[in-house]
């Protein structure tokens, strides 16, 4: 049973995995060609997004590996300092920001991964919103449709009315 939960798993990622990468090339193309103006670009944004984030925060989380003791000393030559780990004030096991620090001047988490989580979930919130709108506009009648068949007022559209 645990087998077939973790071949699930690994199937949701790597299929996330593969529309992530379609997705890095449908975004700048959806630029160009002006469907960003549309909730699937803002949809593949958001989870291309989410996507980096959380590659990011588990590169941050898991850089220390098993024994930061080892990995400081024979991965990234730096002497472990186990007295400054134990002093108070300093939180290193925060799910953000990341550290994970080997002294007081090393630290194994890599500089750009804090950045890379706090800009990706603001791509987040930002496609969050973005749809929220598009989903009310909607809901409301103020979506492109809508707008549309104010424009053009009573004027009848059908093609076999116009005979």
């Amino acid at each position: 049973m645990e087998a077939i939960g973790v071949l699930a798993v690994t199937g949701f990622l790597v299929a996330w995995l593969l529309w992530s990468l379609w997705n890095l090339y449908r975004i700048p193309v959806g630029l160009r060609d002006g469907s960003w103006q549309r909730p699937l670009w803002w949809a593949r944004l958001w989870s291309l997004a989410l996507f980096v984030g959380c590659v990011a925060w588990l590169r941050g989380a898991l850089s220390g590996g098993l024994d930061v003791g080892e990995t400081c000393a024979y991965v990234h030559h730096q002497t472990y300092d186990s007295a400054y780990l134990a002093e108070p004030g300093e939180e290193f096991n925060a799910l953000f920001p990341l550290s994970n620090k080997c002294n007081a001047h090393y630290d194994l988490v890599p500089a750009w991964v804090n950045p890379t989580v706090l800009n990706c979930a603001a791509f987040v919130l930002l496609a969050t919103a973005v749809l929220l709108w598009f989903g009310v506009a909607r809901l409301t009648g103020r979506g492109a449709s809508g707008s549309a068949v104010r424009r053009l007022g009573d004027a009848d559209l059908s093609p076999v009315t116009r005979r």
